[in-house]
C-alpha cells in the first residue's frame, strides 16, 4: 500500500474538518488525479480508521441533541454510529487520535447536526473519476458498525 497514515491524513485535512457533500467531493477529485493504486490505498486507510473507532465505548453514546420519550437517552443507530465516525474521521487526526484517550470528546459528532455520510463516498467516487467505471470494491477491515469484534466484545460468539 503507498497510501501512508500521513498520507491518508494530509487528504483528509482538504475537507477542513467537515465532511459536506461540496468538501468530499473536492477530497474525490483531487484523489481521482492520482494513481488508482492511491485511490485503493486511501480506500484501506479510510476503512481501517472506521474500524478503529467501531468500539462499545462510542457506539453506546447517546445522540448528544435528542431524548426519547420520557427524556431519556435517545441510542444511536448503527447508521448514525457509521456517520459519527465519518465525522470524527473528517475532523482529523488530532481529533481522531483524541477520542481514543477521552470518550467524550466523541460525543459532538453524535449530534444529530453531525454528519460525515459523504465521506463514506470519497474513494468510489475517485475511482469512478479515475478509470470511468464503478468501483465494486471490499477492505480489508469493515468499516460497518459492530463489526469491530475486539471493540464489542460483548457481542462476541
Amino acid at each position: 500500500m503507498r497510501v501512508t497514515w500521513a498520507d491518508f491524513w494530509a487528504l483528509i485535512a482538504n475537507l477542513n474538518g467537515e465532511a459536506t457533500e461540496e468538501s468530499c467531493r473536492r477530497l474525490a477529485e483531487e484523489l481521482s488525479r492520482r494513481p488508482v493504486s492511491d485511490i485503493v490505498g486511501f480506500a484501506e486507510r479510510h476503512a481501517e480508521a472506521l474500524y478503529r473507532l467501531d468500539q462499545e465505548k462510542f457506539g453506546t453514546l447517546p445522540v448528544v441533541d435528542l431524548t426519547a420519550r420520557f427524556g431519556s437517552p435517545f441510542p444511536q443507530s448503527s447508521d448514525v454510529f457509521l456517520y459519527a465516525r465519518c465525522a470524527v474521521v473528517a475532523a482529523g487526526q488530532a481529533v481522531w487520535e483524541s477520542v481514543f484517550f477521552d470518550v467524550d470528546k466523541f460525543i459532538p459528532y453524535t449530534s444529530s447536526e453531525c454528519d460525515g455520510e459523504w465521506l463514506l463516498y470519497v474513494p468510489d467516487k475517485a475511482y469512478e473519476l479515475a478509470t470511468g467505471e464503478e468501483w465494486d470494491r471490499s477492505t480489508r477491515y469493515c468499516f460497518e458498525s459492530y463489526s469491530n469484534r475486539d471493540g464489542w466484545p460483548d457481542l462476541r460468539s
